[in-house]
């Protein structure tokens, strides 16, 4: 256990070195800073606990007292790790009930563990069954805290990937993929803690063995996320969103009358038919201009339709690559992408399939 905790130390060490050596340009924005920091002194936290824990020598001494001080440790971690996420997610909004959260469950956590050692009659450090029932209650609220980010960080990802499918003609759930995937680590950190208590010295390895692994995937998805392109083109879609919604509060009407819809039916029809969408990388502005309709009035006829932007594209090019599929079977896949704009090969391949339940070589094959 010694070697282990030796090695989460050095692996914390590295993970903070790694932060601080983001570039200054990506986290120049206040809310990336600001994330910065969260996640900094997240981590750096993670490896003072095991620190003490290897130098202490807790473990040795029974399993509460280190439980003891994971969870001392843990819950402010955890609650800077999980606010680190939902600063990226709200471009730096915090709500108040996402802020206090973690400190009032530490506070429970402690009041718990501060009754049991006054009423035991005990010395703190000596694992009476009342401590281990007090670290129980608090390992609980510490699951429910993680359970409670968990949720809100599920409806912040749902509302960037609707801003993404209503603003880029692909869909870029791919830039998220580390968020969905943090999210769900974050409650299993919570699960992991309480079940220590009563694990033996070889689950115990697996456990470490494992929290580190989602430490340093959490870690390093959001330097990777950071450094990219990403946060910008997040940003671009959740400031195309805000302008379409101050554009429906100053025309609150016209979305729901019959014409307007009416007008944008027809400029679709036109546009499809000159193929229009057959160009990638055609954003809803760019679309909405061409079409000679504003942006919030092309947005509202697809959410008439129940259709995300990005899907609405996709299923338009797909009806196209079939036409061209059955009259042109010898036509290469990697060419059919690009007639009908689609950004690559493997792209055009797992849309296809998806809408189609088939390959496109299944599909000329079926098709005869």
């Amino acid at each position: 256990m010694k070697e282990m905790q030796f090695t989460a130390i050095v692996l914390m060490t590295l993970l903070t070195l790694k932060l601080l050596m983001l570039p200054a340009k990506a986290i120049v924005s206040p809310v990336m800073r600001r994330a910065w920091w969260l996640m900094l002194v997240g981590v750096a936290l993670i490896g003072v606990q095991f620190v003490l824990q290897y130098t202490l020598g807790l473990r040795a001494l029974g399993v509460p007292q280190a439980v003891m001080l994971n969870l001392v440790f843990f819950i402010p971690c955890s609650w800077l790790l999980a606010m680190s996420l939902i600063c990226v997610q709200r471009r730096g909004f915090i709500s108040r009930s996402d802020r206090y959260a973690g400190p009032l469950t530490w506070v429970v956590a402690l009041a718990l563990m501060a009754y049991a050692a006054a009423t035991d009659g005990q010395p703190l450090l000596a694992g009476s069954s009342e401590m281990r029932q007090a670290e129980i209650l608090a390992s609980a609220c510490y699951l429910a805290m993680m359970v409670f980010y968990m949720w809100h960080h599920y409806k912040n990802i749902r509302l960037l990937v609707r801003a993404l499918k209503n603003y880029y003609d692909e869909d870029l759930d791919d830039l998220l993929r580390w968020m969905r995937l943090s999210s769900l680590i974050l409650p299993v950190m919570g699960l992991i803690v309480p079940m220590m208590i009563f694990a033996g010295s070889r689950v115990l390895f697996v456990f470490s063995v494992v929290m580190c692994g989602f430490i340093f995937f959490l870690v390093d998805g959001f330097f990777n996320y950071v450094v990219s392109s990403a946060p910008a083109k997040v940003r671009e879609a959740e400031e195309q969103e805000e302008a379409e919604e101050e554009e429906q509060v100053d025309n609150p009407r016209i979305s729901q009358q019959h014409a307007p819809m009416h007008r944008v039916e027809i400029a679709v029809g036109q546009w499809v038919a000159k193929g229009g969408h057959l160009r990638n990388g055609l954003k809803l502005p760019t679309v909405a201009e061409e079409l000679g309709v504003p942006r919030y009035l092309l947005t509202s006829w697809l959410r008439n339709q129940d259709l995300k932007y990005a899907d609405w594209m996709t299923e338009l090019r797909i009806q196209e690559a079939m036409r061209m599929l059955r009259q042109h079977p010898d036509w290469s896949n990697e060419y059919v992408a690009q007639q009908c704009g689609f950004s690559d090969r493997s792209y055009f391949q797992r849309k296809f399939k998806e809408k189609t339940g088939q390959s496109p070589s299944d599909y000329i094959n079926s098709a005869g």
